[in-house]
């Protein structure tokens, strides 16, 4: 979100750019949409609620999939696989 108009954000995500400058309000809603996913996660843990931590590690997942499926397949991998392994172990620890 905030490095993808940037050197290092068009190095990581491999755009030229032009393309990081016409997608940018793009990635900011990406981002804060992630942020607020990530806020979900961090409240769950605080609260040691099973119930938020299997909504929001659901939420990460489905959203991997769906990347994986719409943008990008290795985001199944880096997005979606450690949301399932961490509701795995959420599970486990239950």
């Amino acid at each position: 979100m905030f490095f993808w108009d940037h050197p290092f954000g068009r190095k990581t995500f491999k755009m030229t750019p032009e393309y990081s400058a016409a997608s940018r309000a793009l990635a900011a809603n990406q981002g804060f949409y992630n942020g607020f996913l990530a806020a979900g996660l961090a409240w769950a843990l605080w609260a040691d609620r099973f119930d938020l931590k299997v909504f929001f590690l659901g939420c990460v997942i489905i959203a991997g999939v769906y990347g994986a499926m719409t943008a990008k397949r290795t985001i199944l991998y880096i997005q979606a696989l450690p949301a399932a392994l961490a509701l795995a172990a959420v599970w486990a620890a239950r």
